[in-house]
């Protein structure tokens, strides 16, 4: 037999193949027709998945380097993309809802897993508590594959957090328990572990350990930004860094009153240190998600929050936009705080007066629109709370009736009971953006 033959058969042999060929098409054809709704939505799904791998110290969509850069919060997605966000980061429970939203606004997902720390009862060494665990979080990864605005999956936050000298040792295994069966389940997106800091040797601990994390998360505040890369480096990641929680100041770094209350920086003081930490970090190649894109209460209801409670946009927006290549709604610019200080003592950070007399404060602000701006101020009595690892806190009780001619110029505070408080002032200037700005108190 000739070898064209033997590659090619005979004529008659490829016209009876191509025959079967096209009889098996169309009696396969009539099986793929009938569709349910929900089935067209997966195949849609499936059909716009990108791929995500990690190549060196990037991730990559597509094949193409992919930068890390957003928040975590329940803000307004579509206004965080605009800032030049691309991404959202979630901590855990059910991540459809934040997909679909994330996907409409242009941006992908760290879908958290939410992983149980020790400090808060979970026992690594209960065989029901471990199988329940990982077939929950099985569950969700399942679910959520091949959903298109998913970017990677991030394995628990900070779970080896406040415990005692080498207590951590059955953190390390069970992050990697549960990497791996990511991996298993979904080999097509990174997973990611995420740190409260680098420690001096929780990097080195967790890449010697869990060898199934793709990128490191580190959750990072004020002037350790500018090193956390570096010190990760130092301690063996060769990998990805993201900064999975960036903010201006932690509450654990300020100064705080000669009664425990920690200074906050105003909205524009820490608009300006976030833009110094971004540019850093982006320097570095570091991802970089901002904590909080929402508002929560954690020593105050603005230590950490990006927004007021009314849904404002605070100057953090702006760092992000200018640092992104973004815009802020409408190109508008945050009120300005220059200063808030005590009227009488320019120079005095806290105040401390009779609790049967009065005080006042000063303000000085601006808008660089030349927008007017209204001043909303309130008393709070000092938290007491200070959580761990951003447990939940209660706000603490408000005294509407302290506040005496507040203005945009300041406000007078009348007589309260002896103890510890904090004023605080609102900016907006009817544009969606504001400002604020608080001090703390002490009558005695």
């Amino acid at each position: 037999m000739s070898g064209t033959r033997r590659r090619h058969g005979t004529r008659r042999a490829r016209i009876a193949r191509t025959t079967a060929f096209a009889l098996i098409a169309f009696l396969a054809a009539p099986l793929t027709l009938p569709m349910t709704a929900a089935s067209a939505a997966e195949a849609a799904k499936s059909a716009t998945a990108r791929e995500v791998t990690v190549a060196g110290e990037r991730i990559l969509v597509d094949g193409k380097p992919f930068a890390v850069r957003g928040a975590t919060g329940d803000g307004p997605l579509g206004e965080l993309a605009a800032l030049g966000a691309t991404t959202v980061r979630t901590y855990g429970g059910d991540p459809g809802p934040v997909l679909d939203a994330a996907e409409a606004a242009g941006l992908k997902v760290i879908v958290g897993l939410w992983v149980g720390q020790p400090r808060k009862g979970a026992d690594y060494g209960d065989p029901a508590f471990v199988a329940r665990q990982l077939n929950e979080l099985r569950a969700t990864v399942q679910r959520y594959r091949d959903h298109p605005a998913l970017l990677m999956w991030g394995i628990g936050n900070e779970v080896e957090v406040d415990l005692p000298a080498g207590g951590d040792g059955a953190v390390w295994p069970a992050i990697e328990q549960v990497a791996a069966m990511v991996k298993r389940t979904d080999p097509a997106h990174p997973t990611m572990a995420v740190l409260a800091e680098t420690g001096t040797d929780k990097v080195a601990r967790l890449r010697a350990q869990a060898p199934s994390i793709d990128v490191l998360g580190l959750n990072s505040y004020g002037d350790a930004l500018y090193t956390a890369p570096a010190r990760a480096r130092d301690q063996g990641w060769t990998g990805p860094i993201v900064i999975t929680e960036l903010g201006a100041l932690g509450q654990w770094q300020a100064a705080t009153t000669p009664w425990g209350a920690p200074f906050e920086p105003s909205s524009t003081q820490k608009a300006i240190q976030i833009r110094r930490y971004l540019k850093a970090l982006g320097e570095q190649k570091a991802g970089t998600i901002l904590f909080l894109w929402g508002q929560k209460q954690e020593v105050t209801p603005s230590w950490h929050s990006l927004r007021l409670a009314g849904g404002e946009w605070l100057e953090a927006s702006e760092a992000m936009a200018d640092a992104w290549g973004g815009q802020t709604p409408g190109g508008n610019h945050a009120p300005r705080i220059a200063w808030l200080r005590v009227d009488g003592d320019p120079s005095a950070p806290f105040a401390s007066w009779p609790a049967d007399a009065p005080g006042s404060v000063r303000l000085n602000a601006v808008d660089p629109d030349g927008d007017p701006l209204t001043a909303t101020w309130r008393v709070m009595a000092e938290s007491t709370a200070r959580g761990i690892g951003g447990d939940a806190e209660a706000v603490p009780p408000v005294f509407p009736q302290a506040i005496q001619d507040g203005g945009l110029d300041g406000a007078t505070i009348t007589p309260l009971p002896p103890g510890h408080y904090r004023i605080f002032v609102e900016l907006r200037d009817g544009r969606g953006a504001g400002a604020t700005a608080n001090l703390p108190f002490e009558l005695r």
